[in-house]
């Protein structure tokens, strides 16, 4: 089963979320009950093993993260491949992410090193791009490229699977955990 363990963004976050991506006319949006920030991307693992991941995500006691979202950004270089909202949440955010692969490899994942940079994915592009989408997309960075939303305190994070469809991928909740609020 193709899984990842992520931040839940509350709905009034997703919400602002898609307001911001409404302007956005070139792309693939991210859809709203989708919007999330992945702490950990599984790949494809055994019923077992993520059985045996939640039995230990439960356990974990993650201090409590007041997470902040602002300021687009694009991956891609020149060839810009996703839109993203960067994402702050100090020192509790990377603990908790730690924590998150830590637990991960104790059940037998072996995740890659990787530098850990929160983001939250709006959108997706084709690499072929003609030259009016790029300036489409220049144009909306212009309006929108300084948006922030208020900082929020998160609630939880879930284990979640994934399954990907032609129109795009559908994740499924398996198990939530409760963070603690500030």
């Amino acid at each position: 089963m193709r899984a990842f363990v992520a931040i839940d963004l509350p709905a009034d976050i997703r919400a602002a979320l898609a307001a911001v991506q409404a302007d956005l006319r070139v792309g693939r949006l991210v859809p709203e009950e989708n919007l999330h920030l992945t702490l950990a991307f599984l790949e494809d693992q055994p019923e077992a093993v993520l059985r045996a991941l939640h039995g230990r995500l439960y356990t974990l006691q993650p201090d409590p993260v007041i997470l902040r979202l602002q300021g687009l950004e694009l991956f891609g270089g020149k060839a810009p491949r996703v839109l993203y909202l960067r994402a702050d949440g100090g020192e509790a955010l990377r603990a908790l992410r730690r924590k998150v692969r830590q637990a991960a490899g104790e059940v037998g994942i072996d995740l890659p090193r990787e530098r850990f940079r929160p983001h939250v994915t709006l959108a997706r592009f084709r690499r072929d791009m003609r030259p009016e989408q790029i300036a489409q997309l220049g144009r909306f960075l212009e309006r929108q490229g300084d948006a922030a939303l208020p900082p929020f305190g998160i609630q939880s994070f879930s284990l979640f699977a994934s399954r990907l469809l032609p129109e795009g991928a559908v994740h499924e909740a398996l198990a939530a955990y409760p963070v603690p609020t500030a």
